[in-house]
């Protein structure tokens, strides 16, 4: 407020604010400084209420502010109080531009010849702006003769003798003219002057704070002198003097430390402001913390704060809902905004004030916002993700993303799920930054706390004298950091020391009022070392890596949904196997990337694909063994050739490689006769060929799924059961007279049929191995499977011999009833049988390998000799070296000479010897 005396180094200020105008030869008067005072030698008279000048808005109108702020300290208005405009009033009428067109009409014809005129004549300050800007230069200068004649032209000065009337008229209007100038040049000097007024004010307020300074310093000087003579006096006059001094000076020392604190006190809520303002909550709430411990230990009974404690309380709850909603909205925007083009933690600084702000208020229920927050931007990444999708498909659908989704192709569906994928493994790396923030903060306040609880266990004993030194001066640092105003406070530090070197009783003063004031906000103040306190920062901890727990399982959730989506319909149990592998690849590599980043296994999304795989292994089971069945119906048992690509196959499952090879161009090679495998030549059907290929599809799902081992080795083993079932219902059983239309079963059917099986038979170790590899130890017992499959395969094995030797036995008998020993020989019955066993011989001879001949064909033979020995009994002819036994051992020597003929057989020992029934 600028003072009103004539000797006062500024202009007054007339009525600035509402309505107030400012004379245009002085400066408007600069905001004085709350501080600043009047000089002695400026001011000398008493200023009294009387002299002010200023109106009341000027008064009330804080120069310095931008905009008038809001009071939310205001006990009348409350917390909600809001301007609101004022509504316009009911009774004046309201002014449209049709109550303006009969001026306008009127007008119309004396504007347009204004305009035409204005047009025509030239504009008097262009004309006049040449001679302004000569005085504004800055090397402007009257003794140049070219700026000389600029100003005052030669023709005015031509003399004085016969000047006419028109010269002087030319004069004075030169002079009139100048005088113009040095108005308009006071004028620009002025605005310049306005317009630098906050640096002019600025200066003012530095030199009138300096001569504060001055005055004080000179005061100091002044009341050191006083001290010193003081206790000159004392020491004269005696111990008695001596001490009431001393008490006086210390009540004095006392109540200007009293002083100061309240006057800290004072400034608590404007520096509240200025933390908050700044998003600094944890020092505004330690600040009010500390004052209120302050008004309740040190200045407690004061008037002047008796409402202060209530309004601090009501200022820390507002901060509380402050920082709730400024966490509430900074997780919305972290998670809302873009994953791969910014940065992964949004303003580090903010977070970790307001994770501070809240451990400080233990709020520690500020994680479940940040998870409701979670799940509704992870919920929006699917619908974004779709979103995109569809418009990049140039679709325009009104559908919902689970109907959008089952309309797409699987390769688009697929690009998508994968675009899903890579959206929630950003979206979890950015929570995982953000969890990793807060956990340090947490663990920050943690350490602070344990240091607390040291230090609380030491005592006050182990700080020494320089340990309180400092934190007096620290102190003093910090209380002018709580009444700074923003201005002219940067040398506090300096002037604390100062004030703690002119003390000369520091130890006394040690314990003065307001020492916890004069501490300053500290963020570990309000986490002590107690137990509870662990445990409730540990249990932040806890749930800080919950909540990346959580984040885990609703992103593996948001995809089962779309997995779920997509097979409502049953689209994804009619995927190829390649499709489906490609899926599940897919997922299991998202499956992957969580459980690393997040460091816990997620099941949901396993357990979503299990249950897909479930039904893609039943679609793919059934498919096979439908095709299986009609392979075999269509079955006529005859020996295939082996195209190229099957010796490979096999080879490489020889090799030790159980899986499909990749297709390759038309093989120029012939094909074989036989499948060659570990040296043994393998004579199969065509169906027994594609039956490789199938179980290896089986095994070939197993590596790509490994979690559907389990099933699928249930479901090969029930189709390797079907082959064998169905095999032996069309071969042994003779359903392929009917099935096919064979008119019979014969031999050769019969070793194709058992050579079949025996090939599957070699392939089931090798089923058994691979599949134990991708089992479980917890799992093994489903490997039983295969060896009552391998039991039930020999034992066909066996059965389909049996039946060889039983079409034989039936020859043997039907023939060898009609048997007589008589000439010539050999006899035709021998002929017969000779005939027969080569015949059957060339039919298997090169389906069943050597071993195998030999084996069949002694059962055979065991069979003829059984048969011969019957007939020989019933003709009762004995080994007695008679004509009839003769004949008999002709006939014989003829068959055991045919048998030992024919391929294979040659070494075969068929023990004759054994017709003859033995003498009793």
């Amino acid at each position: 407020m600028a003072s009103s005396h004539s000797s006062s180094p500024v202009p007054h200020l007339h009525g600035r604010g509402q309505g107030g105008t400012c004379h245009k030869d002085h400066v408007p008067s600069p905001p004085r400084h709350r501080n600043v005072r009047s000089l002695p030698d400026v001011c000398p008279k008493e200023w009294t209420v009387y002299n002010s000048k200023v109106n009341l808005p000027a008064a009330l109108n804080d120069p310095r502010l931008s905009k008038r702020e809001s009071d939310f300290f205001t006990k009348t208005w409350g917390l909600d109080f809001a301007e609101t405009e004022v509504m316009p009033s009911f009774f004046l009428p309201n002014i449209t531009q049709e109550h303006f067109t009969a001026y306008l009409q009127e007008t119309a014809q004396r504007e347009k010849i204004h305009e035409r005129c204005k047009a025509i004549c030239p504009n008097k300050e262009d004309l006049d702006s040449f001679f302004p800007q000569i005085f504004l230069k800055p090397d402007f200068a009257l003794e140049e003769p070219a700026t000389f004649s600029a100003v005052l032209p030669w023709s005015h000065f031509g003399g004085t003798v016969g000047k006419s009337s028109r010269d002087v008229a030319s004069s004075k209007l030169l002079q009139e003219k100048l005088s113009h100038y040095l108005d308009v040049v006071e004028v620009s000097i002025a605005r310049q002057i306005s317009m630098r007024s906050d640096a002019f004010f600025h200066a003012m307020s530095s030199q009138h704070e300096l001569q504060d300074r001055l005055l004080d310093t000179q005061h100091a000087v002044a009341v050191l002198r006083e001290k010193t003579a003081a206790m000159e006096r004392v020491m004269c006059l005696g111990p008695l003097k001596a001490l009431r001094a001393a008490l006086t000076r210390n009540n004095c020392v006392k109540l200007h430390n009293k002083l100061k604190l309240m006057a800290a006190v004072h400034q608590t809520q404007p520096t509240v402001q200025l933390l908050l303002s700044t998003s600094e909550f944890v020092g505004a709430l330690e600040l009010i913390a500390t004052t209120k411990e302050v008004l309740q230990q040190e200045l407690q009974g004061v008037h002047s704060f008796r409402h202060l404690g209530s309004q601090l309380c009501e200022l820390e709850k507002l901060i509380d809902k402050m920082m709730v909603e400024e966490f509430s909205m900074y997780a919305r925007s972290d998670l809302s905004r873009s994953l791969r083009d910014e940065p992964q933690i949004l303003e580090k600084d903010r977070l970790e004030s307001l994770a501070f702000g809240l451990l400080r208020q233990r709020k520690l229920d500020f994680l479940d916002i940040y998870t409701e927050e979670m799940m509704q931007a992870a919920k929006w990444q699917v619908c974004i993700s779709v979103c995109v999708c569809v418009s990049l498909s140039r679709c325009v659908s009104i559908l919902r993303p689970a109907d959008q989704m089952r309309l797409m192709a699987f390769p688009q569906w697929l690009e998508l799920l994968k675009d899903i994928f890579d959206s929630f493994i950003f979206f979890l790396q950015r929570i995982k930054a953000t969890l990793t923030v807060i956990r340090n903060v947490v663990l920050e306040v943690l350490s602070s706390s344990q240091k607390n609880r040291l230090l609380g266990d030491m005592g006050p004993e182990s700080s020494g004298q320089e340990s309180t030194d400092l934190s007096l001066v620290q102190g003093e640092a910090e209380l002018a950091y709580l009444t700074h105003e923003g201005l002219f406070i940067s040398d506090a530090l300096d002037q604390a020391q100062q004030r703690k070197q002119q003390q000369t009783m520091a130890q006394d003063q040690s314990s003065v009022q307001g020492s916890r004031l004069q501490q300053g906000p500290r963020s570990e103040a309000p986490f002590g070392g107690t137990t509870d306190t662990f445990l409730e920062l540990n249990t932040v901890i806890n749930n800080i890596q919950d909540l990346l727990y959580t984040a885990s399982n609703i992103s593996h959730d948001r995809c089962v949904k779309v997995l779920q989506a997509r097979a409502k319909d049953g689209s994804l149990e009619r995927l190829s196997s390649a499709e489906f592998v490609t899926l599940s690849q897919a997922v299991e590599a998202f499956v992957r990337d969580t459980e690393e980043l997040c460091c816990r296994r997620s099941v949901s999304l396993r357990g979503a694909l299990q249950s897909q795989a479930n039904r893609f292994v039943h679609r793919f089971h059934e498919e096979r063994k439908t095709k299986l069945s009609l392979l075999l119906d269509n079955e006529r048992w005859k020996q295939a050739e082996v195209p190229s690509e099957f010796q490979d196959l096999v080879n490489s499952i020889a090799e030790g490689r159980i899986t499909l090879p990749e297709r390759k161009t038309a093989d120029q090679r012939k094909p074989a006769e036989f499948l060659i495998i570990d040296g043994q030549k393998y004579a199969v059907v065509g169906t027994v060929l594609l039956l490789i290929r199938i179980f290896l599809e089986y095994c070939q799902c197993v590596n790509d799924i490994p979690s559907i081992a389990t099933d699928m080795l249930t479901r090969l083993s029930d189709l390797l059961k079907h082959f064998n079932s169905r095999s032996c219902q069309l071969v042994l059983g003779a359903g392929a007279l009917q099935v096919v239309g064979l008119k019979t079963i014969t031999t050769k059917n019969l070793a194709l049929a058992s050579r079949c099986l025996q090939l599957v038979v070699h392939y089931i170790p090798v089923l058994r191995a691979h599949f134990e590899k991708k089992l479980q130890p917890k799992h093994f017992s489903v490997l039983r499977h295969f060896d009552h499959i391998t039991k039930d395969y020999n034992d066909h094995i066996s059965e389909i011999s049996s039946k060889l030797v039983a079409i034989m036995d039936s020859l043997f008998e039907k023939l060898l009833s009609k048997y007589e020993v008589k000439a010539p020989m050999p006899s035709a019955c021998f002929r017969n049988v000779c005939k027969q066993m080569a015949k059957m011989h060339e039919a298997i001879s090169e389906l069943l390998p050597e071993e195998q001949m030999q084996v069949l064909f002694l059962r055979i033979n065991a069979s003829f000799k059984l048969h011969l020995k019957k007939q020989l009994s019933r003709l009762s002819v004995i080994n007695d070296g008679g004509p009839q036994h003769g004949l008999v051992v002709v006939d014989v020597a003829f068959y055991t000479e045919n048998i030992q003929v024919l391929r294979s057989l040659e070494n075969l020992d068929l023990n004759m010897a054994e017709i003859w029934e033995q003498k009793r």
